[in-house]
């Protein structure tokens, strides 16, 4: 699992390999109706759950709250027009997804002129995880910072997040078909 907040623990009979990484949502709770003006309670409601893909997503603790801020100051602008308040959920997964390529992009750039510090991804895995998961999960990450942040982000979003690839086309605004071929890309080099 990566370390989040508090979540509740996998079930003694999952795959091994699920065990590393927590859910997305803690509970599978219907989602609170959030009228599409309430920022604050827009906050309240999905604050963390845009933390967890943008976790996922960047790999990196201290670039998510400055992400979290960013998706919910460009919401802010944009909340006015959601005709359907039951739609926040998926339009705040929308944004953070695209703005979290945006920021990998960004750090690609970064790593290029050398102004990128190299992270210790090992401290994504959860306290209770074993030294080789441990080592297993940073170097799953140190492989995916190689990847285009698109093959990446699909990647993740499939097999991390564990949304169906349909959700992931989605997510982020492209074809099923581009969305299998970038994680087939991503899939081959790890």
């Amino acid at each position: 699992r990566l370390r989040a907040p508090p979540m509740p623990r996998m079930p003694a009979d999952a795959p091994r390999h699920l065990r590393l990484v927590a859910p997305a949502q803690p509970t599978e709770e219907p989602a609170p109706e959030v009228a599409p003006s309430d920022l604050d309670g827009a906050f309240r409601a999905y604050g963390r759950y845009v933390g967890y893909i943008a976790l996922r997503i960047l790999g990196r603790p201290d670039e998510v709250e400055d992400l979290v801020q960013e998706v919910f100051l460009d919401a802010h602008q944009r909340l006015g027009t959601l005709r359907d308040p039951g739609a926040l959920k998926g339009f705040l997964a929308t944004l953070t997804v695209r703005k979290a390529v945006r920021a990998l992009k960004r750090r690609k750039v970064r790593r290029f002129f050398g102004f990128d510090d190299a992270f210790d991804y090992a401290q994504l895995a959860d306290a209770a995880a074993s030294p080789h998961e441990r080592a297993l999960v940073a170097e799953v990450y140190r492989v995916l910072d190689e990847l285009p942040a698109e093959q990446r982000t699909a990647w993740v979003l499939r097999h991390i997040e564990g949304e169906k690839v349909e959700r992931v086309a989605e997510l982020c605004g492209c074809s099923l078909a581009t969305v299998k071929r970038r994680i087939a890309a991503a899939q081959a080099t790890l």
